[in-house]
């Protein structure tokens, strides 16, 4: 047999065979990877996968070489994906291009820009929202994130603090000399939380303003409209982990100092228009139905009837694939629709599971709730009650190759 490299084999390390074709057959030649084989015989797949990728995929800015093994038998001979694949990450500052850019470069495969899932991708569907003047905070292209969103009317926090400087008055070093608010500034009527800001303290003063005022900032009300203007908030992550030995403050803790405030000051709940990136039933749906475009792209015929969704944070990635999966559940039982939210109606779903697989390269250790009989505390979103049964990953293995592998096997392909 004559050995043939391609672009995943040199990534993972891995040689291709061809086998020739069998004359008595008329059967085609077929490559083979370590046990794996791969070609036109191949059925089509009846499951996808939806990957995390801080911590699965990448840790920081470097690729996790169990990654290049995972994807060196995810490509076929062409360098495509045998199985539909989607990228579902809770980061929502950069491009979905540019994230789908990034990714290949790493993984060494193609990755479209649709098969990224940003924390704030669903809020495509939240056409009721499309039309207002939003206010938008985070960070990096938020303007174009929105845009690509559907929001063509947005108001950035810098915006509004330049429009009413006697807003923000925390930072001595900041505050005007001189005050000059507009009188002919344009109502807000609604507010984007795309991802942790850099100066909260700003941040957190301008959207309670918009709350406060029914988005009439440079004027002041007796009584506090409620409800409030409608918010969309993406990525509910309290911690998240990069390079340091210690987890990082996510956009999540940003939610707690501002949904406490405004508890604080008005007596009231802060409520959510919409609540997206895991473990949010929005995104999971998103992602399926993501899933069932590509398979449909293409041309795979059999529905699509399982996910595995691998991660590496049990209070997002497993919490979130385990709630899914309890949906799914209650749907075939015919127990209705959870509530997600107020977007367009889908079509009937042909999926009917969601398993959890959890790797040990990110934020997860020995001591996660679920080990050992650990008792931390929930550090999951105010508005998904906690059971600590979907804290349980439906299959613990060491990283994302370990994790490809069990599902060939759980599903007939290896």
């Amino acid at each position: 047999m004559a050995a043939l490299s391609g672009l995943a084999a040199l990534r993972s390390g891995r040689r291709l065979w061809k086998l020739p074709a069998r004359p008595s057959s008329g059967l085609p030649g077929c490559w083979l990877r370590r046990g794996y084989i791969v070609g036109r015989a191949e059925s089509p797949p009846t499951f996808g996968l939806l990957f995390d990728i801080d911590g699965v995929l990448v840790r920081g800015h470097r690729v996790i070489p169990a990654a290049l093994e995972a994807f060196g038998k995810l490509l076929n001979s062409q360098g495509q994906l045998r199985v539909p694949v989607v990228f579902v990450t809770n980061a929502g500052n950069i491009l979905q291009h540019s994230k789908a850019q990034e990714l290949s470069g790493l993984l060494g495969c193609k990755v479209d820009p649709d098969q990224v899932i940003l924390s704030h991708s669903p809020m495509k569907l939240f056409l009721q929202c499309h039309n207002k003047r939003m206010l938008v905070s985070g960070q990096g292209p938020l303007v174009e994130n929105a845009r690509a969103l559907g929001f063509q009317n947005v108001v950035t926090i810098d915006e509004l603090r330049t429009a009413f400087p006697e807003l923000d008055m925390v930072d001595l070093e900041r505050r005007p000399k001189t005050t000059h608010p507009r009188n002919d500034f344009p109502a807000i009527e609604g507010i984007l939380l795309l991802g942790e800001p850099v100066r909260w303290e700003t941040n957190l003063q301008l959207i309670m303003d918009v709350l406060l005022s029914n988005g009439n900032p440079g004027t002041g009300l007796g009584t506090v409209p409620y409800p409030h203007l409608p918010v969309l908030a993406s990525n509910m992550d309290l911690l998240w982990m990069a390079e340091a030995k210690m987890p990082r403050f996510g956009h999540g803790t940003f939610l707690l100092c501002l949904e406490a405030i405004y508890r604080k000051v008005t007596g009231k709940e802060l409520k959510y228009e919409g609540l997206m990136g895991k473990p949010s039933i929005l995104t999971y749906q998103y992602a399926e139905d993501v899933i069932r475009q590509q398979a449909e792209r293409r041309g795979w015929s059999a529905p699509i009837r399982k996910l595995y969704a691998i991660g590496d944070n049990p209070v997002s990635d497993v919490y979130g694939a385990n709630l899914y999966n309890q949906h799914l559940q209650m749907a075939k039982r015919g127990e209705g629709e959870c509530g997600t939210g107020g977007q367009q109606k889908r079509r009937p779903s042909a999926t009917q599971s969601c398993a959890s697989i959890l790797v040990c390269t990110g934020i997860h250790s020995s001591q996660d709730p679920g080990s050992e009989g650990a008792q931390l505390p929930f550090h999951g979103h105010r508005d998904f009650s906690f059971s600590p049964e979907l804290l349980k990953a439906s299959h613990v293995v060491d990283d994302v190759d370990e994790a490809v592998q069990l599902v060939f096997r759980q599903e007939g392909w290896a």
